[in-house]
């Protein structure tokens, strides 16, 4: 309900007298300096960076325990949300682009449609209450998942540049710890977040040597 009613009113702030203030607060700049290394963003992308950063890791979270010990722990059931999500990918860029042939400026934004907004997926789902299935919004949020993911890949690939190699042998350096601490069993949490918070840091950094 939380998530509705904030969509609902940011709708109706964007498009209301208010709108110039909606913008504003927006673009507040947020900036987080140490030494030579600092984040410095609007608050738009503090939150698109930011705390969706959590909610996917929320959701991973719920994920990893379906596929552990749930609906998805037969390799068999991940085939179809994987084709599914597939699926999800093609159609609508296929679609993109056939409406959008000719247009060499419309054409850029092919992955547009790629992406599903797991959020507002999530949120639909548990409207719904019991009334859904498990089985259900497992399927649904696994397919949701694999598309965004595949949508983040396809931004790598296809919308990134001037990658900064150093932030990026970083980010993969912590992924590595955190999968040798995981592998080992490691329970405390703080270590997680502390590997968690450097390699968010230096993936931010990718774009731009030691600035995100």
């Amino acid at each position: 309900m939380l998530l509705m009613g904030a969509a609902a009113l940011a709708l109706l702030a964007a498009n209301s007298p208010l709108s110039n203030y909606y913008n504003l607060l927006l673009e507040v700049p947020v900036e987080v300096r140490i030494g030579n290394l600092e984040i410095a963003k609007p608050l738009i992308l503090w939150i698109n960076d930011g705390l969706m950063a959590v909610f996917f890791f929320m959701v991973g979270l719920e994920l990893k325990r379906e596929i552990m010990d749930g609906e998805l722990s037969n390799a068999a059931s991940i085939v179809l949300p994987m084709v599914g999500a597939i699926g999800g990918i093609l159609v609508p860029v296929a679609i993109y682009a056939a409406v959008n042939s000719g247009d060499s400026l419309a054409m850029t934004g092919w992955a547009i449609p790629a992406a599903t907004d797991i959020a507002f997926a999530l949120g639909i789902l548990v409207l719904f209450g019991s009334r859904v299935p498990l089985a259900l919004k497992v399927f649904l949020v696994t397919v949701a998942i694999f598309d965004d993911i595949a949508a983040i890949v396809i931004i790598a690939m296809f919308y990134s540049s001037d990658i900064s190699s150093t932030a990026l042998i970083i980010a993969a350096f912590c992924l590595l710890i955190l999968g040798v601490l995981n592998n080992r069993g490691v329970a405390n949490t703080s270590v997680y977040f502390f590997v968690g918070i450097v390699m968010w840091v230096a993936l931010l950094a990718c774009t731009q040597p030691w600035q995100a």
